[in-house]
């Protein structure tokens, strides 16, 4: 499918494609150890997008969501790979979601809490990557409980034990791998939240930009390459998001 020369212009208006790259979740991007290159299923779709406008690719990368996030909100980046969030809303324009991952708590073995709606309670402190949709999702829900922020989301859980918190939040496949590192740790059954993990372009682009990539997120999870990737990688905890609807309003 060709793309009009005017959108190509629009969305890389330094004649490559800049794919932010945030490596603080580990079900999208992460370092290949054989090349010390970034490596992941937002790694595959920023090659497959860029092929697509015929252009190249440059990845920005960063270790959390939120300095992910603001380097497209700030033009330093063509695109990016995110939670679909209102507040992130404001300057980015969102293609539908591509992903679908969990949300999950961790606490300690010894934690009197069993289920995740027992976590909002006064004087419980709940370790969150800033920036991380987590983040942004439960600043709006908890109103009881007392937010911590740790630098990065691959820190939440270092941060939860050095600061002797009382839950971490995040990634359930992250909080899973940290539970296999240290012992006395389990997770709360089910989910607290489902992000929706989308492609993300700056609202200034133009309405063009925008579906543009909302198209190509569409073709990608029809033709099977996200779920091809998803397997490539071996990746667990994330399923393929369903069809859009025909509404080009997202985001």
């Amino acid at each position: 499918m060709s793309t009009d020369r005017e959108v190509i212009q629009a969305l890389t208006p330094r004649g490559v494609l800049r794919a932010s790259i945030n490596l603080g979740n580990p079900i999208l991007a992460n370092t290949d150890k054989a090349t010390g290159q970034p490596a992941g299923v937002s790694i595959d779709l920023a090659r497959a997008f860029a092929q697509r406008l015929g252009v190249g690719v440059d990845f920005v990368v960063f270790d959390s969501a939120g300095k992910s996030v603001q380097a497209v909100a700030n033009d330093e980046a063509d695109i990016g790979f995110f939670a679909i969030d209102p507040v992130r809303g404001a300057e980015i324009a969102f293609s539908a979601a591509y992903l679908l991952i969990e949300g999950s708590y961790l606490v300690r073995d010894k934690s009197p809490l069993q289920d995740n709606e027992e976590v909002d309670r006064e004087g419980c402190l709940v370790a969150v990557g800033k920036g991380s949709a987590y983040d942004l999702f439960l600043t709006r829900e908890l109103k009881q409980a007392h937010i911590v922020r740790a630098p990065t989301s691959p820190t939440v859980v270092q941060t939860f034990i050095e600061q002797q918190l009382d839950v971490a939040a995040g990634v359930k496949q992250q909080l899973e791998s940290d539970c296999r590192k240290h012992a006395g740790l389990r997770l709360l059954p089910g989910r607290f939240m489902v992000i929706q993990q989308a492609m993300g372009v700056p609202k200034a682009r133009g309405a063009g930009a925008a579906l543009e990539l909302r198209a190509f997120v569409e073709e990608m999870k029809a033709s099977g390459f996200i779920a091809d990737a998803l397997q490539r990688h071996g990746i667990e905890g994330a399923s393929v998001a369903p069809a859009a609807s025909a509404d080009p309003a997202q985001g």
